[in-house]
């Protein structure tokens, strides 16, 4: 080959190993940015059996939009978190439930997200679904916002369980008419779970655990559910009958923003 022709082949070769540099979807920032400590673990390779439909992957969620931060639809929580709820797993298993997970460890970027999409005021594509009778300006002012979640501290999980054997939930549609959350479950979203009296992450003071209206099988179902987590370790916010945190948790006083992906998992 000569010296003319060398050079043309390897400034093709050049110019292609580019191209495909940039048409190749890159990783190198899940490789390279924060990680989780190794206290945390994947939910499915402590428990297979609990089902995951992690909601701020998806845009059926109270913004509207996939969630930041959330680049798999996966459940991340501490190993003694991961433990605790495979105790509560076994024993809702034994009474023909299982645990159903929504939402685990978020990462602060998602916390951030919902901050500013509380501060746009205009925003409110999900509101006939998820707070239909609260108004937007008051959300950080009732609680339903904060610039901080414990969710952050991998040690908190937002949960529900569903009877066996377990329907699956249609696909979300984005644009499809929203039904109050708060509406009877007929009505509502047809999610797979049990009836506690409202969706998740109703912005709503029926959402109040021992909110005192909710009574019969809607009352028994949240009873249920918070007696079983007890008995496991955990203990609920009483303003959210789905939001559960490990009493003793590993990181009390400390916040995460490695993104939701097994690629922040130690190896």
């Amino acid at each position: 080959m000569t010296r003319r022709a060398a050079l043309a082949t390897s400034s093709a070769l050049a110019a292609l190993l580019a191209t495909t540099a940039l048409a190749a979807p890159s990783h190198a920032g899940e490789r390279t940015g924060p990680k989780a400590p190794k206290e945390f673990v994947a939910l499915s390779d402590a428990d297979p059996t609990i089902l995951q439909e992690i909601r701020y992957f998806t845009p059926h969620n109270f913004v509207g939009e996939p969630i930041d931060g959330y680049r798999e639809p996966m459940c991340l929580v501490t190993k003694d978190t991961a433990k605790a709820l495979h105790r509560a797993q076994k024993s809702f298993l034994k009474r023909g439930y299982t645990l159903k997970v929504y939402d685990c460890y978020r990462p602060q970027r998602a916390v951030d997200h919902f901050v500013r999409w509380a501060k746009d005021l205009e925003d409110e594509r999900m509101k006939a679904e998820f707070y239909p009778r609260v108004e937007k300006n008051r959300l950080f002012e009732d609680g339903y916002i904060a610039e901080k979640s414990g969710h952050s501290r991998g040690s908190t999980v937002d949960l529900t369980i569903v009877k066996l054997p377990a329907k699956p939930t249609r696909p979300y549609e984005p644009g499809e008419p929203l039904v109050d959350c708060a509406a009877p479950k007929s009505e509502r979203f047809p999610d797979n779970s049990v009836d506690a009296g409202t969706g998740f992450d109703c912005f709503d003071t029926l959402s109040h655990t021992d909110d005192p209206r909710v009574q019969g099988k809607q009352r028994a179902n949240r009873q249920l559910l918070k007696s079983t987590l007890d008995k496991a370790g955990f203990k609920n916010l009483p303003e959210e009958w789905w939001h559960y945190t490990l009493k003793k948790e590993t990181f009390p006083d400390t916040y995460f923003d490695f993104p939701v992906t097994r690629h922040s998992l130690p190896r």
